[in-house]
């Protein structure tokens, strides 16, 4: 049994969805989505290579905010090919270990999102709590140690979902809801008990996103008392200043997820296609607003990306 299962998932391909109803317009629909992808990808990768070449931002607030930018390409990059494909090739089908592979990356490169965003929450905690000792308690080693924990904690998570579906048996044409693989997709299309795969999906989502969203808030509870123990109304709005930037972050980055959930319980007989613009607007936006958003609001950041500029013109 198990020697005919592997065979027929050698054989096995799964069909993707484009935009419900907008096929024939998907030549024009692919111009957004690839000014989307280079915005995402150029942007996230200037923040990286400004934070690596510029000593003035080897702190720990823009060390953490490389790691989002690498999280954020690694998600952009995952969605890339499928998304891409279908827009300009009419490439639907997908061989079933591409599709668990892309799944794998995209939830794995989601999740570390999740994670440096609470390791972000932390670091404007420490800097408004105790900004004395700020570079003590976030060294380099301790940031390195978190950033390699966020990066194995979501590995370690994602690793048995493609391992546990390569197991089950399909025996059915394999069509998903979106343009891109992703868990929730692929346990429907078993013609087999799924409880497993649906509880270990559950218990992913409450280990990474349930929790690291409560923690943020705990952390942002922290703030705001440190905050209101300021004694001056301009102290209180500089500290509350420093985390304009993470906030935006936080809320462009839950508020989609949370959006797609209620959809999918609440909503189940909505229009296809506002249940695949949902779900785009949860992976596409937060890559193409944080960069944005960074580079706006944080001069160092601008002022490092600048000097990117200034040293390649002085090398011409």
């Amino acid at each position: 049994m198990g020697a005919e299962n592997n065979e027929s998932l050698d054989l096995l391909s799964v069909f993707l969805t484009g935009i419900p109803g907008l096929e024939a317009q998907h030549g024009w629909l692919s111009i957004p989505f690839f000014i989307m992808y280079m915005v995402a990808i150029v942007g996230n990768s200037l923040i990286m290579a400004a934070v690596q070449a510029d000593s003035a931002l080897h702190e720990p607030m823009y060390l953490f905010l490389s790691m989002l930018a690498i999280s954020e390409v690694g998600v952009s990059v995952s969605t890339l090919p499928t998304v891409m494909g279908i827009l300009w090739l009419d490439a639907y089908r997908i061989n079933f270990d591409g599709c668990l592979a892309q799944m794998f990356f995209i939830h794995t490169f989601s999740g570390m999102e999740s994670g440096v965003l609470l390791a972000m929450s932390y670091d404007r905690f420490v800097a408004i709590y105790n900004p004395l000792r700020y570079t003590a308690i976030l060294t380099l080693p301790r940031i390195i140690f978190m950033g390699m924990g966020i990066t194995l904690k979501s590995i370690a998570l994602m690793g048995p979902l493609p391992i546990l579906l390569k197991q089950l048996p399909y025996c059915h044409i394999n069509v998903l809801s979106h343009s891109y693989c992703l868990h929730s997709d692929l346990i429907q299309l078993p013609c087999a008990d799924t409880r497993l795969n649906s509880i270990l999906g559950l218990a992913i989502v409450l280990a990474t996103f349930g929790l690291d969203s409560l923690l943020i808030v705990v952390s942002y509870g922290l703030i705001l008392y440190t905050v209101m123990g300021i004694a001056s109304g301009e102290g209180r709005r500089k500290a509350l200043n420093t985390c304009v930037s993470h906030i935006c972050a936080v809320l462009i980055y839950y508020v989609p997820m949370i959006g797609v959930s209620v959809m999918h319980r609440v909503a189940k007989h909505a229009s296809p296609v506002v249940h695949t613009l949902m779900s785009s607007i949860y992976l596409f936006v937060p890559p193409v607003l944080n960069p944005i958003i960074y580079s706006v609001k944080t001069r160092p950041i601008q002022q490092g990306i600048a000097s990117l500029f200034s040293c390649k013109k002085g090398l011409i």
